[in-house]
């Protein structure tokens, strides 16, 4: 997807996502079909020259490898599950698709309480800006977490919608073009309400007296629990330590002068987002950063957490108790989770606001998690180029052998093309992905949940599959707003 910097229009401009790349190799072979394939090949080979009694001895190795390369399994050829399945059989085997937190033993000052390669992440509170700071060592980022505002898209009429829209992609456009960024998260996640509204209102404008309205309906307020559910929106940015070294080692080296250097981008991240008529309402504390972990694993705590303030802002502390990783879902403290991959965007032209049907879903808990990888306009040339050779290549050998082309293929090379153009007039190219992490409950609850979900994607033009075999890695993806790709 690219971003621009036209000027905007008083009508709203439908857009066409680019479709998943699915051309392979060779003949839309995959690399690993093509190693299924040659063992197949090399053992007809062999058992020929050795005699023809040996084809017959051999037929279930070549069979079993033309199996893994032709038979599809839920979309994809079954030699491309043999990695997840291995994953998934050494995480179970290990112990690694368990987490219990020792409770007795002290965690070293400035970790996180998380589970799997979480567990590196280290705290850093910027003395300048007060944000926390969540710097992956072995990843090389440092990640600072803005919570913003916005008015309702959808009420907006449709010149405004446009306006904001291509505001929106100017502030994306920021994001490309220093070449220090390495992830740009949005994460939109629904929560049950806690009343607090409610009681702020009742505290400004009620009546305190000994009356016995008075104290009804304060008792009333006190123990009114979640009335509905609301909406929060963050913006995560990561900055690449690797790419913006020098300018790390002038603002004085290490986790202070990579501090220094993101502090930049947040000033810069800041004002295109008030140019876009969006709010920022700061960004992150250490305290803010722990409830929204601690509300991501334990959501039955959500409303007691935000109503009473003082409460669960250690980031220490904030990690799940217990994870129990399954092949098609995740459970931890309070509540069974399924994360969904958004594997097609629409193919046909929309207009913004599309994903109505799946952000205005009331009902269900879900958070909803776009990340945007920026790249470097020279490795976004050479990525283009590498495509377009890889197309025509294989558009010769199909016609080498007289197989027809398909629309497919074309409409996959007109994408790249249009990328091509786009960066040659400047604007930015970013890759995006799609994340939808699905909570309630009980199992049974999820389920339908689930369900409802998938018929909202569909009903905004979208496909979507289940993370099977990588569920942990995937939540801390969609539900956290930690920056973290899988």
């Amino acid at each position: 997807m690219s971003s621009s910097d036209n000027a905007p229009s008083t009508q709203l401009v439908a857009v066409k996502f680019s479709r998943l790349t699915r051309r392979g190799i060779l003949l839309g072979l995959s690399v690993s079909q093509l190693i299924a394939l040659s063992v197949a090949l090399g053992t007809v080979v062999v058992a020929v020259y050795s005699g023809g009694m040996l084809l017959a001895y051999t037929a279930p190795i070549w069979g079993a490898c033309v199996a893994l390369t032709w038979i599809p399994v839920a979309g994809r050829p079954l030699v491309e599950w043999l990695p997840v399945g291995f994953w998934w059989l050494w995480k179970t085997t290990g112990g690694q698709a368990l987490y219990r937190r020792r409770i007795v033993t002290p965690r070293p000052d400035g970790t996180l309480a998380l589970p799997g390669d979480m567990a590196r992440l280290r705290e850093y509170t910027d003395p300048t800006s007060g944000a926390c700071m969540i710097h992956d060592p072995h990843g090389a980022t440092l990640t600072a977490i803005l919570e913003v505002s916005h008015p309702a898209f959808i009420l907006l009429d449709p010149g405004e919608q446009e306006r904001r829209v291509t505001a929106w992609g100017r502030v994306l456009a920021t994001t490309c073009r220093s070449g220090r960024i390495a992830t740009l998260q949005v994460l939109e996640r629904t929560l049950p309400d806690s009343g607090t509204g409610l009681a702020e209102w009742w505290a400004e404008h009620g009546t305190h007296d000994t009356s016995w309205a008075s104290t009804t309906y304060a008792e009333l307020i006190e123990r009114a629990g979640p009335a509905g559910e609301r909406h929060a929106t963050t913006i995560s940015l990561a900055l690449n330590m690797r790419a913006a070294a020098r300018q790390i080692k002038t603002a004085g080296g290490g986790i202070t002068g990579a501090a220094a250097v993101l502090r930049q981008e947040m000033a810069t991240l800041t004002t295109a987002l008030r140019s876009a008529d969006l709010h920022p309402s700061g960004w992150l504390t250490a305290g803010d950063v722990a409830v929204i972990l601690r509300s991501a694993y334990d959501p039955a705590m959500a409303a007691a957490l935000e109503r009473h303030g003082s409460i669960g802002r250690e980031l220490a502390g904030a990690g799940p108790v217990a994870v129990t990783e399954t092949w098609g879902g995740l459970r931890t403290d309070s509540a069974h989770h399924t994360v969904l991959w958004i594997s097609e965007w629409p193919r046909s032209l929309v207009y913004p606001g599309f994903l109505a049907p799946l952000t205005l879903s009331s009902g269900i808990q879900r958070s909803i998690s776009l990340i945007y990888t920026p790249m470097r306009s020279d490795v976004a040339s050479r990525d283009i180029r590498k495509k377009k050779v890889e197309y025509i290549s294989d558009a010769a050998q199909r016609a080498r052998i007289g197989q027809i082309e398909d629309a497919a293929q074309s409409a996959e090379y007109h994408d790249v093309l249009q990328q091509e153009s786009e960066l040659t007039a400047g604007h930015g190219v970013l890759r995006y992905s799609g994340l939808i992490a699905v909570t309630a409950p009980t199992q049974a609850e999820l389920e339908t949940a689930v369900a409802a979900v998938e018929q909202a994607a569909i009903q905004a033009s979208c496909e979507t599959r289940r993370l099977v075999g990588q569920q942990a890695q995937a939540f801390t993806a969609a539900a956290l707003p930690l920056a973290r790709i899988i």
